[in-house]
């Protein structure tokens, strides 16, 4: 479960998003601020303010001075911030609004390095010492929140660190980071982990020698524990395992920052701690809830110590034992699990039982806070006490985590029994997030529940009858749409699809034209893979059409905020791709052109970020111009994948293999070569691209192949998985079917043939799974039926929306309207699957399916 979805759940009920102004006057935190002197700018982009002397050239790096505040404080230190800028004539920059900062400051929130308010650019150190002097002096009394990436000055929010001032980018283990400029010209990643560091080229500053000084004499150096890997780590602190250093049994070590970690009732981290460790006090004894073995504080931030309770959380242990992962589940394996389950159902309601019977509500129980230890006979523990609170006050805590909220008409003990029913239909099912977004949802997840699991009579009805809400005294009413015909008419789902797309359009937006994955957050809203670009390009190849205003809005995107990445899913080439395709020759020419320097820098293999995708837009526009130079691009660029073949890295940790992260991507661009070329070297590169992610799978008892994903997890999917490769393979078979990765094609397409995925998408769920099948130009009736199958659970995903229909994306809970988790990707594979056209970009057609046989 990636926790960081759910700092992107807070601003729309629908979509995924950052927090936006609300342009209330109230909340906008410059309304009380004088305007600048003449002679100033101000410039407002996404999230952020910028001021500026007019005539003012800021240096490509150099100090910047991070200020940090609360909500109570925030205006307060801003315009103490704006008054010594404004009198020194230094550019800042500063965020717009409270909401903004609450965003950013919140629980979920993905920045853990800290959050600032503000952001001053001094050119040169004489600078910096005139403002930290000056603002030290005005902010002495006020507080923030810590900036771990940054050295304190002085005892007021004020922190420092040397930096890019412009953007500016690097590739730095196969991910573009930003980058700083070292004194030969070189590019290195600037460091920005949560701990304050110097490059080694640059002098300490005289004015913050004192603080490196009180930085070292830190009582950090007398911490009594040794803290090894992280179980969480959020903006608010983090949980570890750690080893006392004077000796004794391995804890939990969990920590909370001052004024950080903010919930929707603005309690900060520090709070949530104290509250935790008193209900842990009263609730020890209590089988399955960690003993407290200490707290103490160590600069300013607070520890909790305690117990141990081993095991895996509910939400990593399901993937590895649900039976309906796997192909033809046998009606043993689905008893067993049955039986397992219900046992995981018992034990969780017998431990919140006792915890009631001190007097206290949980408050927050989702499968990420149930621990399971399967070496002592599935033995249930409680890792999060951060929302428990007193029965009897009648307080309600912060409505919880997105996806497993509890509706807000309970109280008390009822919240806990409303979480423990959404568990007993999640064990089954655990499509319980899409609920948040279709409460429709509910009697279908319990129907299927009934239907395929041989349970208890009443067992789904009665989680139902618990979470149903009350108001109405019904559940919502069933969702019908034409995916729940046995026959459904695929030229209008399709058209339902797009209808929604269009729907979801936001033009007036600067920063996105269609929702999608949080991922446009980092790369922007205009690639292909989770922007304009890719969806513009679906609804074109489906037969939906073309939209003139929104192919101005990617150019202008494109020239409002240029790709800083030159990858296809990510960055210039995709965008460039598209643009091409659609006429708008010097826009595409321009693109490639201002992206070359990063191109040069890239050593990323994949089709998503790296080579691979870039070598295919280039001969792609070698063969649409007839261009004989980009074919030499391309070729150079394939020479570059060639050579760093034979000194690739050894499968790591997480999975890469499959089309967009690992060697598939590569492997595409030598079977094209060889199609354009006809030289037999470069199939041999393929096959040895494909056995290099053959190398990240496991093999099942059942025969399919997986891709590996650290220890306990595998993946299937089209973008990372099994899939992915299948894709690649089957291409590679058609040319060379004794290639060695050709072997593994039964086994690859056997990991495709599971019963529940957990989403809908095209690369990174079900859609990619019945795409990858039908790539078998040979498939026999067994495969031809998984396809159905498949399609036919879209049905179970599918949300009406303003007359269309749409999707959710990753995480299931915010629709998705983009090509790699949402309805651009779905409404791809449809045409791919029904017409058999190209799913994506390089793929090729795969066999067309009769739509009347569907």
């Amino acid at each position: 479960m990636d926790l960081r979805y759910e700092a992107f759940c807070f601003a729309d009920p629908l979509f995924y998003d950052e927090q936006q102004e609300n342009d209330a006057p109230a909340d906008d935190f410059a309304t009380p601020l004088t305007q600048a002197a003449a002679g100033w700018a101000a410039t407002d982009r996404g999230v952020w303010r910028s001021m500026h002397p007019d005539k003012s050239v800021l240096p490509a790096q150099g100090w910047q001075i991070h200020v940090s505040a609360g909500l109570d404080n925030a205006t307060r230190v801003l315009a103490q911030v704006y008054e010594c800028c404004i009198a020194h004539g230094i550019a800042y920059k500063h965020l717009r609004s409270k909401v903004t900062l609450l965003a950013r400051n919140s629980k979920y929130a993905t920045d853990v390095g800290g959050v600032e308010l503000a952001t001053i650019y001094p050119v040169d150190n004489n600078e910096l010492d005139r403002v930290l002097t000056d603002l030290s002096s005005r902010l002495a009394d006020e507080h923030g929140p810590a900036i771990s990436s940054g050295l304190r000055y002085g005892d007021g929010p004020l922190y420092v660190r040397y930096g890019a001032f412009a953007q500016q980018w690097v590739e730095h283990e196969g991910t573009r980071v930003p980058a700083i400029r070292k004194p030969d010209g070189r590019l290195v990643p600037d460091n920005r982990k949560p701990t304050f560091s110097l490059p080694d080229w640059v002098k300490l500053p005289a004015c913050l020698q004192s603080s490196i000084v009180s930085r070292k004499g830190d009582p950090q150096t007398r911490f009594p524990y040794r803290v090894g890997s992280p179980l969480h780590i959020s903006n608010g602190g983090g949980s570890y395992l750690a080893n006392p250093k004077a000796g004794g049994d391995q804890v939990v070590l969990k920590e909370a920052r001052p004024h950080a970690g903010l919930d929707e009732a603005h309690v900060d981290a520090i709070e949530r701690l104290h509250r935790e460790q008193e209900l842990l006090d009263r609730l020890a004894g209590v089988p399955g809830v960690p003993r407290v073995v200490e707290r103490f504080t160590v600069s300013e931030r607070h520890y909790l110590a305690v117990e141990h309770l081993p095991g895996t959380s509910l939400a990593d242990w399901l993937p590895r034992h649900h039976p309906l992962t796997r192909r033809s589940p046998t009606a043993a394996a689905l008893a067993t699990y049955t039986r397992r389950a219900l046992d995981i159902v018992a034990a969780v309601e017998k431990t919140i039982e006792a915890v009631h019977a001190r007097g206290i509500v949980l408050g927050e129980l989702h499968p990420l806070n149930v621990v399971i230890d399967e070496d002592d006979h599935d033995r249930i523990s409680l890792s999060s006490f951060g929302t428990a609170f007193d029965a009897e006050t009648g307080d309600r805590p912060a409505p919880g985590a997105p996806g497993f909220r509890v509706p807000a008409d309970r109280v008390g003990v009822e919240i806990d029994e409303c979480a423990i029913a959404a568990l007993r239909l999640w064990l089954f099912l655990p499509l319980w997030p899409l609920t948040e977004i279709a409460p429709a949802k509910l009697r279908r997840i319990a129907d299927f529940v009934e239907r395929r699991f041989a349970l208890p009579a009443g067992y789904a009805d009665n989680a139902v009858t618990v979470l149903a809400p009350r108001e109405s005294s019904a559940e919502p009413a069933p969702l019908h749409t034409e995916l729940d015909h046995e026959k459904p008419d695929w030229s209008l789902v399709r058209k339902q699809i797009a209808e929604a797309i269009l729907a979801s359009a936001t033009p007036a937006r600067q920063d996105r034209l269609f929702p999608g994955d949080i991922e446009q957050a980092g790369v922007g809203g205009a690639c292909f893979g989770v922007g304009a670009a890719g969806v513009l390009h679906a609804l074109d190849v489906t037969g939906a059409g073309r939209f003139p205003e929104h192919e101005r809005w990617l150019i202008d995107a494109v020239r409002r905020d240029p790709p800083t990445r030159p990858g296809f899913y990510d960055g210039s080439a995709g965008i460039a791709y598209v643009l091409e395709n659609f006429g708008h020759h010097d826009e595409a020419g321009k693109l490639l052109t201002s992206s070359a320097r990063l191109v040069e820098q890239t050593t990323d293999h994949s089709l998503e970020s790296g080579l691979a995708g870039i070598g295919l837009t280039l001969l792609h526009f070698a063969t649409a111009r007839q261009d004989n130079e980009f074919g030499r691009q391309a070729l150079t660029t394939a020479v570059r994948l060639a050579e760093g073949l034979e000194t690739a890295a050894p499968p790591g940790n997480s999975a890469r293999a499959g089309l967009l992260s690992g060697w598939s991507g590569p492997a595409l661009l030598f079977i094209r070569l060889f199609e354009r070329t006809g030289e037999p070297a470069w199939l041999s590169f393929a096959d040895q691209a494909l056995c290099r992610d053959l190398e990240e799978c496991i093999e099942f008892d059942d025969g399919s192949l997986h891709v590996r994903d650290g220890v306990a997890r595998t993946l299937p999917y089209a973008g990372v998985g099994s899939a992915g490769i299948l894709l690649a393979a089957e291409q590679l078979a058609r040319h060379c079917p004794a290639a060695e990765a050709a072997v593994s094609l039964p086994a690859l397409r056997e990991a495709c043939r599971g019963e529940f995925v957990d989403h809908p998408g095209l690369l990174n769920g079900r859609c990619g799974l019945a795409v990858a099948l039908s790539a078998n130009r040979d498939a026999e009736q067994p495969i031809r039926a998984t396809v159905d199958q498949h399609l036919a659970w879209l049905a179970m995903y599918a949300v009406p929306f303003k007359g269309g229909l749409a999707f959710p994306g990753h995480r299931l809970l915010r629709l998705s309207m983009d090509v790699k988790t949402g309805g651009a990707g779905v409404l791809l594979s449809l045409a791919a699957l029904l017409d058999g056209t190209e799913v994506l970009p390089f793929l090729g057609g795969t066999p067309s399916s009769s739509a009347s046989g569907r």
